[in-house]
């Protein structure tokens, strides 16, 4: 695989993964969505079925990592690092434009949801300003959740063991179940088997943090939620954002560690 391929493979699929996966996030949050309030069952299954749409479209070009914690775990297991720059890049990109495309194809819904008084503030102009003002001091504002993951209960620790745990289980089953026949991304089963394995994590271990798993999934998003125009958005809770960073490429490490002593 040229760099090139490398880089449009994962924005491409990176891009995918995350309009789908937010999306369902966004149909499920927003007022005014045919899916709200259709809970978390259908988030877990939404962001599976994400995974395996996005490794099919991207897995062509570049093996379809779509996750830093899957290139980096890939990275330590055969000792090429050489590509690990590209993937990254690729992968960051492509989930700041499937979150764009996230606000694009929710637009009216977004306006709706953060221009509504009962969710921003009470009655009247100044408590909606006020509500807005808070989320922005608690740092989490109202539809953050949509881009990026948040803790339901914020103890540093276990945020972060939570998702080291559940990054763990997603590369473990990659590198033993998941990989094509070179060994360098996932292959057309792999895809089927990572998908429900994103469903299994999200189900058992997403509760406490809503398991990003994916650094770059966070991350992207997270910058876009940011920088985009919404009215009433509140904070984009960056004194968490390092947990859904750091805690994957963590697990990826130890994951990569358990493969190579245990498996390899």
């Amino acid at each position: 695989m040229s760099s090139s391929d490398i880089f449009i493979g994962e924005t491409i699929g990176t891009a995918i993964l995350i309009l789908l996966g937010g999306g369902v996030c966004a149909a499920v949050t927003l007022k005014a969505s045919k899916a709200r309030n259709a809970g978390w069952l259908a988030i877990a299954f939404g962001w599976g079925f994400a995974v395996m749409t996005a490794v099919y479209i991207s897995a062509p070009l570049s093996g379809a990592h779509l996750n830093p914690a899957v290139t980096l775990a890939l990275a330590i297991k055969d000792g090429d690092w050489s590509d690990v720059p590209v993937y990254w890049a690729g992968q960051l990109l492509g989930a700041m434009i499937g979150a764009a495309l996230v606000w694009v194809a929710y637009y009216g819904q977004f306006h709706a949801h953060l221009t509504d008084r009962e969710i921003v503030g009470g009655p009247g102009a100044q408590a909606t300003k006020a509500k807005a003002v808070e989320a922005q001091e608690k740092g989490a504002g109202p539809v953050l959740g949509i881009f990026s993951t948040g803790p339901e209960i914020p103890v540093v620790w276990q945020n972060l063991a939570t998702e080291i745990v559940g990054t763990v289980v997603l590369v473990l089953a990659i590198l033993t179940q998941g990989l094509n026949a070179n060994g360098d991304g996932l292959g057309t089963l792999g895809a089927l088997i990572t998908a429900f394995v994103v469903v299994s994590i999200g189900l058992s271990l997403g509760g406490p943090t809503g398991y990003a798993i994916n650094p770059a999934r966070d991350l992207g998003p997270r910058i876009v939620h940011a920088l985009l125009p919404l009215p009433n958005k509140g904070g984009s809770d960056w004194g968490y954002a390092w947990i859904p960073v750091v805690g994957p490429l963590i697990g990826a490490a130890i994951a990569a560690g358990i493969y190579n002593v245990a498996f390899a």
